[in-house]
């Protein structure tokens, strides 16, 4: 009689949907489905966090009806959204107050004047981008808004405690004529516009220290010959992405060297909200998938690469259908994670896809999300250093991103497909004896377990429905073990054994949650199966 043989397993890698089942067997930490988990940075694949609104059970939406939500952006002590044709400021999200106001540049109004001041007359909104411009005079910055549909805008806000006693700065910024602006940054002391209506090839750049002024000294533009479609200050430069190269500007402040130097001209970026900076580098979508441009100040020497070669299959669902999304990305720098979300606003909720990449030491590993709808997602950081992050909707509502364990109050499905084992020896059948799960939980949490033989062979029995995994407690609170006891209630990576039953040459396990609780994280496996004969 054959005696059963151990079969150990790590989860590592991240999803990997480029390569076939075969080659798959020899890399069994991966997954072939990771929906709506996260690979954790200190090893294994998490259950993602939820979102809620902002505001809870009170929360009021900043027009007070089912519009686009086109940026949002944590300010001073509160939010800033844009939908319609309105900027709102909100301090809890319970109510919003209309801050696009007719001018106020100097003096500043306050709240009541400001209230009552007309709001300011502009078309329908696209996608926002924001930048915010911080100075000794400025208790929370300057903020300059941009939709590429009206003048840029800016809004600042001083004084602390109730809104009532805060005064309000606001007024539109003419970067060149009546012309509309899609892109802003800060660079250098500098706001930098592009995609400048009938200027889509040109750079321009504020006077030194004053981003509401692109004629006084120290302001100017430079044409380059490819359409900009993102911009981003990264380690002293200035990088511009175009559409079929990308360049990077130097030497802003000294008009005898101020100089365009190309970085690639053969890569283009397809989106410039995919832009973002994280482990020292920027991350971008490029035609053939998100690439990084290295960080360095040495001309010529600036290095691109490929870095989502295993999902590629996903990418290019992406970057063929693009012009059928809204692109909107963000980093959450305490995870070192990359979030893209690509809303297509003609299908459901349900439908709605994203992609998490997450920076390992030996590169990026990915996992995808469904179910959250983003039309546009911001980060920043509040009066105490914490980094927030919001996101909005089409039904017009902003939400706190990545907290709590439930989509607005939905089931969170997630997936977890490992990759088909074979032991081995794919000639050999194999009888499934149990299986034990290291997880960590971060409240009681009850997933399943899907297992299939063979690929998923029709020409075999498979195991109906699933195998309960059981209840996962989370590990004790500190102060709340026992004396002598490590754990009360629970363990900090428990092994939770399930018996298993059918055979196959090969077999795959997929770990399902369909529910509100809390996240967990699968570490590993641990498989005990008995060889027999080979056919």
């Amino acid at each position: 009689m054959a005696t059963s043989q151990p079969y150990t397993v790590a989860c590592n890698g991240g999803l990997v949907k480029s390569a076939n089942s075969i080659d798959l067997l020899r890399t069994p930490g991966v997954a072939r489905e990771l929906r709506n988990f996260e690979v954790s940075t200190e090893g294994g694949y998490r259950r993602i966090n939820g979102f809620a609104k902002y505001g809870g059970e009170s929360a009021a939406k900043p027009t007070g009806g089912s519009t686009n939500i086109l940026g949002v952006i944590p300010y001073a002590d509160g939010v800033i959204a844009c939908a319609g044709t309105g900027i709102f400021f909100s301090q809890d999200g319970t109510s919003w107050l209309n801050v696009s106001r007719s001018s106020v540049a100097s003096s500043g109004d306050n709240h009541t004047a400001f209230t009552g001041r007309s709001t300011l007359t502009r078309t329908s909104q696209g996608q926002i981008s924001f930048a915010l411009f911080e100075g000794a005079t400025f208790d929370y910055g300057l903020l300059v808004i941009a939709d590429g549909a009206n003048k840029p805008y800016f809004f600042r806000m001083e004084g602390t405690g109730a809104l009532t006693s805060r005064t309000f700065f606001s007024d539109e910024i003419t970067v060149t004529g009546t012309k509309h602006v899609k892109h802003v940054t800060i660079h250098d002391k500098h706001l930098i516009a592009a995609g400048v209506e009938d200027n889509l090839n040109t750079i321009f750049f504020s006077s030194t220290l004053d981003p509401t002024s692109f004629t006084a000294s120290g302001s100017g533009s430079i044409v380059l010959e490819d359409q900009i479609v993102g911009i981003k200050s990264f380690r002293d430069e200035l990088f511009i992405f175009c559409e079929n190269s990308i360049f990077k500007l130097q030497n802003i402040n000294d008009s005898s060297t101020i100089r365009i130097v190309p970085v690639a001209k053969n890569v283009g970026c397809l989106s410039g909200f995919s832009i973002q900076e994280i482990g020292g580098d920027l991350i971008f979508l490029a035609p053939d998938g998100f690439r990084t441009v290295a960080g360095t100040a040495r001309i010529g020497d600036v290095e691109l690469g490929t870095i989502s070669k295993e999902i590629q299959p996903l990418v290019t669902d992406l970057t063929e259908s693009i012009n059928s999304f809204i692109i909107s990305s963000v980093v959450l720098r305490e995870k070192s994670q990359y979030r893209l979300f690509y809303t297509d606003t003609t299908k459901t909720t349900g439908e709605q896809r994203g992609i998490i990449g997450t920076l390992r030491p030996d590169g990026f590993q990915w996992s995808e999300t469904r179910g959250i709808e983003v039309t546009e997602i911001g980060s920043g950081f509040n009066q105490n250093g914490i980094e927030e992050y919001y996101h909005g909707a089409t039904n017009g509502h902003v939400y706190v991103h990545d907290s709590g364990n439930n989509f607005d109050g939905s089931n969170i499905l997630a997936r977890y497909a490992t990759p088909d084992y074979d032991y081995g020896d794919l000639g050999t059948l194999k009888t499934l004896h149990y299986l034990k799960v290291s997880a960590s939980a971060e409240g009681i949490v009850e997933p399943d377990i899907q297992v299939r033989f063979d690929f998923g062979s029709t020409d075999i029995p498979q195991p109906p429905g699933l195998f309960d995994l059981g209840v996962i407690n989370p590990p004790a609170l500190f102060g709340e073990a026992l004396f002598n006891t490590n754990i009360f209630g629970g363990a900090e990576n428990p092994l939770t054994r399930i018996a298993l039953q059918g055979s196959g040459h090969s077999n795959s396990f997929t770990v399902i949650s369909d529910d509100t609780k809390a996240p967990y994280t699968i570490n590993g496996l641990y498989i005990n199966y008995v060889p027999s004969g080979r056919r």
